[in-house]
């Protein structure tokens, strides 16, 4: 499920800085195997739950799992949101040329960050799910750079491209944040602990 996130993110992003509405529309239809994962791996978790009575670490998998598999199938909509705007602004680019590095920097350390979560998911990497904060915190910034361009005296394009500037950041803003949320779910499910909002257990 991971692996399909993370192409969904790559895709919406190469369709966003290239203008490929016909991209886009395969982000969007590739949406339906990534949900459609998410309903299996839900009843699969709830069919053990209810015929073992899992207790300790086990019950811990099934619930950290039942978590993470929300906040993947969210970083999938949020790719279809990305394309979406992609459709919306054919054949232009949704991305005025003013802040598309920002945008595509933005779309890059998103698909990181979600091909990084799928290797902690599978390997249970503790050193790499605490480093991806420092990652987000570069998504961040980068955030606050696109709020900083389009809020210039320099910027000549318009209300629409602000708008469409403003979601395209809060997307992958949000991708990032719910990979951090997931790689946060693997601590848990490693130590038994949570992290709290400074990267510390608790």
């Amino acid at each position: 499920m991971a692996g399909r996130v993370r192409q969904a993110v790559a895709d919406a992003t190469i369709a966003l800085i290239e203008a490929d509405g016909a991209l886009a529309s395969s982000v969007i239809d590739s949406d339906v195997a990534i949900d459609l994962l998410r309903v299996k791996i839900e009843e699969d978790s709830f069919q053990m739950m209810a015929l073992q009575s899992p207790v300790a670490t086990d019950l811990r998998m099934l619930v950290a799992g039942l978590r993470m598999v929300s906040d993947l199938e969210r970083m999938g909509d949020l790719a279809v949101h990305v394309a979406k705007i992609v459709q919306l602004r054919l054949p232009q680019s949704a991305a005025p040329q003013q802040v598309l590095p920002i945008i595509s920097r933005m779309g890059s350390l998103a698909e990181v960050m979600v091909g990084r979560v799928e290797h902690i998911i599978a390997a249970n990497d503790l050193d790499a799910a605490r480093a991806l904060d420092e990652v987000d915190e570069e998504m961040d910034r980068l955030r606050r750079e696109s709020f900083t361009a389009l809020l210039s005296a320099e910027w000549s394009h318009g209300v629409e491209p602000a708008v469409d500037t403003a979601l395209l950041g809060r997307y992958y803003e949000r991708i990032a944040d719910h990979a951090v949320s997931v790689a946060n779910r693997v601590i848990y499910l490693v130590t038994g602990e949570m992290p709290n909002a400074d990267g510390q257990v608790s």
